[in-house]
């Protein structure tokens, strides 16, 4: 008597993990699942129009924050003239965090890092998953497999996608197509 009532408490107990069980694991499929498609997808180009007060201003290849920007944002713009001049190496700014060139990954590396968004540096990849997702306030991350750029208060920042041979880490005025590229951003920016 005392053995089969000990094997239906254990078929109960089975019948009750299992059900408490398969939704728990039914729901983390799901999100694993999801946070892959769940991201937010550019739908137009990155155009950059001078706005005064909202957006940068460019000069003879320089970038100027608005007043009011928040202070990160004019880290940011004043890391990103700092690489101005700096050709494009494959690598760069990886494994030498002030390096004698930057790629396109570095490059965001170096402007988030000395903005205080970013501890170390990532590999385009990565920023799938950084920041929050979609545009930002001020600063919005364009990345796609292979790539990324940002802009900073409206201005972008991109080894590619300008005009002439000039290559490096560069603010454009020029039109880029965002289509195909997720946009991510740092948090409260």
């Amino acid at each position: 008597m005392l053995q089969k009532t000990f094997v239906n408490y254990l078929q109960i107990f089975k019948i009750r993990r299992v059900k408490i069980l398969a939704p728990l694991l039914l729901a983390a499929i799901a999100m694993a699942f999801s946070s892959c498609s769940n991201q937010v997808q550019a739908t137009h180009k990155v155009v950059y129009h001078f706005e005064p007060g909202k957006t940068a201003m460019l000069q003879d290849g320089l970038a100027y924050a608005p007043k009011k920007a928040p202070l990160a944002v004019k880290k940011a713009i004043a890391a990103g003239n700092r690489l101005q001049t700096m050709p494009y190496k494959w690598g760069g700014g990886h494994a030498h965090e002030q390096d004698c060139g930057y790629d396109c990954s570095g490059s965001v590396s170096y402007v988030l890092r000395e903005a205080g968004l970013l501890k170390g540096s990532m590999p385009s990849k990565e920023y799938f998953n950084y920041g929050k997702k979609g545009e930002g306030n001020w600063i919005t991350l364009y990345v796609r497999s292979g790539h990324v750029f940002m802009t900073v208060a409206g201005l972008r920042l991109d080894t590619g996608g300008g005009s002439g041979g000039d290559t490096g880490p560069r603010w454009k005025p020029q039109p880029r197509n965002g289509v195909g590229h997720v946009v991510r951003h740092p948090a409260g920016l």
